[in-house]
C-alpha cells in the first residue's frame, strides 16, 4: 500500500488515525475534513484505500460513499450510527467494512484491518464455481480485500491452475459442478498440498450437514453456506489466510537458523535426504560443501562476540546471494555452514565455491565500534557421493579439515 486518504470532519480524530497509520504501518496518509477537500486530493493522487466518515459538513447523508464507489475506490466507512438496519444496508454496498467510531479499540480495529489488507496483497486465491454470476461476485469481494484472484468453472480446470500456480494460498470451491465436483477437487488437491501449503474453503448452498462434514474430513479448512453475508465471507477468508501465515511462521522458525536466517542443520538433513535419494537413483550430479571461517576465535577475542556474529551473518548473506534458489544453504553450528548444490557438474561446483571464497575474502565486516574486519573461509567439496548422505557430508568435512591443514583460504576436494 502506498497512500491512504482519511475523510473525517473531526480534526483531532482524523489526525490521530493518520498518525497511527503512518507510524505503525509506514503508509503515507492524507487528511480531508470535507468532501470538497477529498475531491481535490482524489484528483491529485491515486489511493489504495479511503477511510470515509458518513456525515461531513458538505455531505451529511453519506454522499461521500456513493462518490468514492463511483470513482472505483476501496472504502472503509467510519460512522457514529449504530443502527443495525442502517449498517446492514450500508454493508450491501461495495465497501470493505463499516466501523463504528466508539473509541480507541475501534481505531485499533481499523489499523488491524489495514494491516490485514496489506498482507492480503501477497496472496493469490483460486475461485472454482460453475456459475459465472457467483464467480464474478466472489472475485469482486476478494479483490476488494486486496487479493489476487483467478477464476475457473470446474474442478479439472482448478487442478491445472494449482499445478501451474504453486503460489496459490487459498482455493474457494463450490460443491455441485460439472466434470469434477468440489469434494473430488478437495481430495485431489490434498494429495499434493497439505493444510500447511494451501487452504481450502467450500462454498455451497447444499443444506445437508453430512456434506459439510465430508468436506472437512477430506481436507477443507472451512465451509461457507450460500447465501452468506459479506462480513462472514471476509472474516472466514481472512481467518483462513491468517492461519496459513501462522503455520508458515512456526514452520519457518523451526527450520531457520535464528542468527542468519538460512536453514538450520535439522532442515538440511530432512530435505537433503529426499533429494539425495532421488538424485542417486536418477543419476543427477550434485555437490556438497562444508565451509568454515578461518581463525574465527581470533575475531571473537579481538573484536568481541558481537563482531563474530556479524561476520557469521555476512558470510551467510554471501552464501545465499551466490547460490541458486533451489540449492540448500544451512548453518550447522558456530561458524560452520553446509551447502548442497543441485544438478551441477564438478567443474561448475568448483567455480561457484571459488567465487564464494574470493567474495568472502574481499568482504569487510564492521564491528560495533566501526572497526573493519576481514576474514577468509576454508571449504571442503565433495562431488562424488558416498553410499549415504551422512557419509557424503562426513567426506566433505574431511576435505574441509584438509583445507585447514594445508594453509586455509582454499577449496579442497576429492
Amino acid at each position: 500500500m502506498k497512500r491512504i486518504l482519511v475523510i473525517e470532519d473531526n480534526q483531532t480524530l482524523a489526525k490521530l488515525i493518520a498518525k497511527k497509520i503512518n507510524s505503525e504501518l509506514n503508509i503515507e496518509v492524507d487528511v480531508a475534513y470535507q468532501l470538497s477537500e477529498a475531491k481535490l486530493f482524489l484528483k491529485k493522487y491515486k489511493y489504495c484505500l479511503v477511510l470515509a466518515d458518513l456525515n461531513l459538513p458538505d455531505a451529511p447523508n453519506g454522499e461521500v460513499v456513493e462518490y468514492l464507489l463511483k470513482k472505483e475506490n476501496r472504502v472503509i466507512v467510519l460512522s457514529e450510527n449504530i443502527d443495525k438496519n442502517f449498517r446492514e444496508n450500508m454493508m450491501k454496498k461495495n465497501i470493505i467494512d463499516y466501523v463504528t467510531k466508539g473509541g480507541v479499540d475501534d481505531i485499533n480495529y481499523v489499523l488491524a484491518t489495514i494491516g490485514r489488507l496489506q498482507k492480503n496483497q501477497e496472496h493469490k486465491v483460486l475461485v472454482v464455481d460453475d456459475s459465472i454470476i457467483m464467480r464474478k461476485q466472489i472475485k469482486a469481494m476478494l479483490e476488494n480485500l486486496f487479493f489476487s484472484v483467478i477464476t475457473v468453472a470446474h474442478g479439472e480446470e482448478a487442478l491445472a491452475m494449482v499445478a501451474t500456480h504453486p503460489d496459490i494460498s487459498l482455493v474457494l470451491t463450490d460443491y455441485n459442478m460439472p466434470v469434477m465436483d468440489g469434494l473430488e477437487l478437495t481430495r485431489e488437491i490434498r494429495k499434493s498440498k497439505s493444510k500447511n501449503d494451501l487452504s481450502i474453503i467450500a462454498v455451497s448452498s447444499n443444506e445437508n450437514d453430512a456434506i459439510t462434514a465430508m468436506f472437512l474430513k477430506n481436507g477443507a479448512n472451512d465451509y461457507i453456506k450460500k447465501p452468506f453475508s459479506k462480513e462472514e465471507f471476509s472474516c472466514r477468508v481472512n481467518n483462513s489466510i491468517e492461519a496459513l501465515e501462522n503455520i508458515n511462521i512456526i514452520t519457518n522458525h523451526a527450520s531457520r537458523d535464528f542468527l542468519t536466517g538460512v536453514y538450520n542443520r535439522r532442515h538440511f538433513y530432512k530435505n537433503a535426504q529426499e533429494y539425495f535419494s532421488r538424485a542417486v537413483h536418477e543419476g543427477e550430479r550434485f555437490a556438497i560443501a562444508m565451509i568454515d571461517i578461518d581463525h574465527f576465535k581470533k575475531i571473537n577475542d579481538t573484536y568481541t562476540q558481537e563482531a563474530g556474529d556479524k561476520a557469521i551473518v555476512d558470510l551467510a548473506n554471501i552464501l545465499r546471494a551466490n547460490t541458486g534458489e533451489h540449492d540448500l544453504v544451512a548453518r550447522f553450528n558456530g561458524e560452520e555452514f553446509c551447502i548442497l548444490l543441485k544438478n551441477i557438474s564438478s567443474e561448475d561446483a568448483m567455480t561457484i565455491l571459488q567465487k564464494l571464497r574470493t567474495k568472502t575474502q574481499s568482504n569487510i565486516t564492521e564491528s560495533n565500534k566501526g572497526e573493519q574486519i576481514k576474514f577468509t573461509i576454508s571449504i571442503g567439496l565433495i562431488t562424488n557421493n558416498e553410499d549415504t548422505l551422512d557419509e557424503t557430508v562426513n567426506q566433505a568435512d574431511l576435505m574441509l579439515h584438509n583445507a585447514k591443514q594445508n594453509g586455509r583460504n582454499q577449496v579442497a576436494t576429492n
